[in-house]
């Protein structure tokens, strides 16, 4: 019988475990930044930003879309481990700009169950990006908002494009 993915990763994990140290962290950033970023494979965050283990909260999820879950991981990374600033990263190619709400019709008519949940899906990267400094910076559970700033990754040339929250008439 074949290997599946996670027997590879279950065997890569023993392996990295036999020259494990425990680097002696505590689960509070060093850097005191979460980041919230598209799940995309693509994306490795910390070489892209130069960041360490330990320097930083690092949120995933489909089209780093801040969601009311994403809002529960930022309060906790505040409240709770002492992050200030927030970091939220959407990207070039990304899979949410092929889909509509229409998925979740899609879906319930497969599983004859409708998702709780909404697809969040945009047409326009830049706004979905100010949008979701909006939902950050207008959280009441939230206590540090004045350093939510907002990029696009460019996944062919590796680069962030910074969003100007109050640009609505372009780029």
């Amino acid at each position: 019988m074949a290997k599946s993915v996670t027997d590879e990763l279950v065997s890569a994990n023993q392996q990295y475990a036999t020259t494990f140290t425990d680097p002696g962290m505590d689960a509070r950033p060093v850097r005191k930044v979460a980041i919230v970023a598209c799940m995309d494979a693509r994306l490795d965050l910390h070489a892209a930003l130069g960041l360490d283990l330990g320097d930083c909260h690092t949120i995933r999820n489909a089209g780093g879309v801040v969601t009311e879950d994403i809002i529960r991981s930022l309060t906790i990374s505040q409240r709770g481990l002492g992050t200030r600033s927030v970091v939220l990263i959407h990207h070039t190619g990304c899979g949410l700009l092929q889909l509509t709400e229409e998925f979740r019709h899609e879906l319930e008519l497969e599983v004859g169950q409708k998702p709780s949940w909404a697809v969040e899906s945009f047409t326009d990267l830049d706004q979905d990006v100010r949008q979701s400094m909006a939902r950050v910076r207008t959280s009441p559970f939230l206590l540090h908002t004045d350093d939510v700033r907002g990029f696009v990754f460019d996944v062919t040339s590796g680069l962030l494009r910074e969003i100007d929250p109050q640009d609505t008439a372009g780029r």
